[in-house]
């Protein structure tokens, strides 16, 4: 039996997330301590008593699901993965997972990824949208058409599941291509309520601030391969680790691919940890036959 363990990324937030692991545990309690220290405000308090529009901050969701997802996995009694990977940001949870990084290094670089990305959002309004039911290539394909014929950003960054692909660009390349798939015959193409164009070139400003984090931080050789969303294979070596992890700001999260890899390489059953249930219905989705539980 091989069990592999997955973390969420940006999304899978919600208003009181976390709050019964906190009052429910003293060992717990102290990561959130810990994590208000390293952050230089009560990230705790925005968690437990924050709205909505509170948590969509960049800046705050990153860090919060990060924590909840790793003071969930610290709460699972024998916990032994054999294999880990995570969905964006999800990657930081599973290299502590693996022994990669510790806490406070991994929570240090969300804080660093996660200002990085705001500012790069702020600085360029850019969008997201997520397409279904449209074959990936097809929409690749209308992908590069719009970015020769136009010159707009317009790239795949997430390969959720089949027939579920996000798109990631500037405001009008995603417009243009929102009508071009429809036409195509995508089912639906959505405009997401996020910040920006995560997993483009839009994010390159965020990728060298993360670059010059992540080469200065020490990174340990992982106790179990962690499936990482550029590459969608297991990764083992340490400076492997840190280009993927830089190159993900600005490359897909190739998440359909990274299922398949894990299942080809022996996984029998997978668990996601963190907030919300999205990875346990997109693996579903990728395949049916595997078992796929969460714990929040």
């Amino acid at each position: 039996m091989i069990h592999a363990y997955v973390f969420p990324g940006q999304g899978s937030q919600f208003p009181g997330m976390g709050r019964v692991h906190y009052e429910g545990n003293a060992f717990a309690r102290r990561f959130f301590e810990q994590a208000n220290d390293i952050l230089g405000f009560k990230i705790s308090d925005v968690m437990f008593e924050g709205s909505e529009e509170d948590l969509k901050q960049t800046k705050v969701t990153q860090p919060a699901i990060f924590l909840h997802s790793f003071v969930a996995f610290k709460m699972i009694e024998g916990a032994m993965p054999h294999m880990v990977a995570g969905h964006s940001l999800g990657e930081f949870t599973a290299l502590v997972i693996n022994g990669t990084l510790p806490f406070e290094e991994a929570l240090r670089l969300v804080s660093i990824r996660a200002s990085a990305m705001q500012k790069a959002c702020e600085a360029n309004p850019s969008a997201m949208a997520a397409i279904l039911a449209l074959d990936d290539e097809l929409a690749e394909n209308i992908c590069d058409e719009i970015r020769k014929e136009t010159g707009e950003i317009v790239v795949p960054a997430n390969y959720n599941c089949p027939g579920q692909l996000v798109i990631s660009g500037s405001i009008a390349g995603i417009d243009i291509a929102c009508e071009r798939m429809k036409g195509a015959g995508a089912k639906r193409a959505l405009k997401l309520p996020v910040g920006g164009a995560f997993h483009s070139p839009l994010m390159e400003p965020a990728r060298e601030e993360l670059a010059q984090a992540i080469m200065s931080t020490t990174f340990h050789r992982p106790n179990c391969p962690i499936y990482q969303n550029v590459v969608a294979k297991a990764v083992t070596d340490q400076e492997e680790i840190k280009q993927n992890l830089i190159e993900q700001l600005t490359g897909p999260v190739r998440w359909t691919q990274t299922i398949n890899a894990m299942i080809h390489d022996g996984a029998t059953s997978f668990t996601e940890v963190g907030p919300g249930k999205v990875l346990q219905g997109l693996i579903a989705k990728i395949n049916k036959e595997i078992p796929a539980v969460s714990i929040n």
